[in-house]
């Protein structure tokens, strides 16, 4: 099993990486959630898939376990931001306004999470490890770029396994039912792990 940070920069050095990413994507969120988002050519993506994002993968042999998309909350492109942001400003009917209990940040070592995944037919087995994995990949980015936080929106149920993947995490906001699931904006804190 291995883990990757893929970017625009790099994606001709990982064959069909990025392109599974988006495949398990669409399986997770469009399949299996039943997430109206664009798809194409069996692959979900949405407009903040741009060359400002990094897209992190736990994979093996050519398959994708689980994976995420980190965006800085500086991008920009056309009239969007990053998601939550911009959900915050309105521009997002499938998201709540009021996600956050402050102003969405807009800061240099401050990243998004989101498209956050784990195939759903992994063994339970592995699932543990496979989370690990994608946590790892996710601090080295944070060493790589220099990011200090991450903001998240993630399932409700985030405290389970923030403690066993042995990361900082606090609410950013309140909970909020989402196409039946329960979701809640966190912060990841990634400032004590970056030396």
């Amino acid at each position: 099993m291995k883990s990757a940070a893929l970017s625009f920069a790099n994606l001709h050095n990982h064959g069909e990486l990025f392109a599974n990413i988006l495949r398990a994507r669409r399986e997770a969120f469009i399949l299996n959630n039943r997430w109206e988002l664009p798809e194409t050519m069996g692959m979900e993506y949405d407009q903040y898939d741009t060359p400002q994002s990094r897209w992190l993968a736990v994979h093996d042999a050519g398959r994708v376990y689980a994976g995420v998309r980190l965006t800085p909350t500086t991008a920009r492109c056309g009239i969007y931001s990053y998601m939550i942001r911009d959900a915050q400003n309105g521009y997002l009917d499938s998201i709540p306004q009021d996600l956050l209990y402050a102003p969405a940040p807009v800061d240099e070592a401050t990243w998004e999470v989101t498209r956050g995944f784990i195939v759903a037919d992994l063994p339970a087995a592995l699932r543990q490890k496979v989370r690990m994995r994608l946590v790892m990949e996710m601090l080295r980015t944070s060493r790589v770029e220099g990011i200090g936080r991450m903001i998240a929106l993630l399932p409700s149920n985030w405290h389970r396994w923030a403690a066993r993947c042995k990361l900082d995490m606090d609410a950013a906001g309140r909970n909020m039912n989402m196409g039946g699931i329960d979701y809640q904006a966190v912060w990841i804190d990634f400032g004590s792990q970056l030396h």
